[in-house]
């Protein structure tokens, strides 16, 4: 399950870019190409968020499809499977152009910084 390990990438990076500040939300592109299963990297998500600035967390999932054109025949079409040959022409000789993305897209963070257990503050 490579979920777990792409989870806790995610998570590193968010509360890095967090700056101590509280997560409520994540989105990540994932491409249909990348062969990460959605439910499986939420689940893997929250048990690597647990105990960050990231626990609670929502992490919402954008499905980037497949798209690939056939240097054969030159037709652009859409990828749903791994096994990727052209509609057209049944060529495996294509060129991948979407659908292996993994990127965090954007991330919902509480407006102040938590401050650091030992600061002294005044009033």
């Amino acid at each position: 399950m490579h979920e777990l390990a792409i989870a806790q990438s995610v998570v590193d990076a968010v509360c890095d870019h967090a700056a101590g500040r509280a997560v409520y939300r994540v989105t990540v592109d994932v491409g249909v190409l990348t062969a990460v299963v959605p439910d499986a990297l939420r689940f893997a998500f929250d048990i690597a968020a647990e105990g960050t600035v990231a626990d609670g967390a929502g992490l919402d999932i954008r499905c980037v499809p497949g798209a690939a054109h056939c240097r054969d025949c030159g037709a652009d079409f859409t990828v749903t499977d791994l096994l990727i040959l052209c509609d057209a022409c049944g060529s495996a000789d294509v060129a991948i152009g979407a659908g292996r993305e993994l990127r965090i897209r954007s991330m919902e963070v509480s407006r102040e910084c938590a401050q650091p257990a030992d600061v002294e503050t005044t009033r």
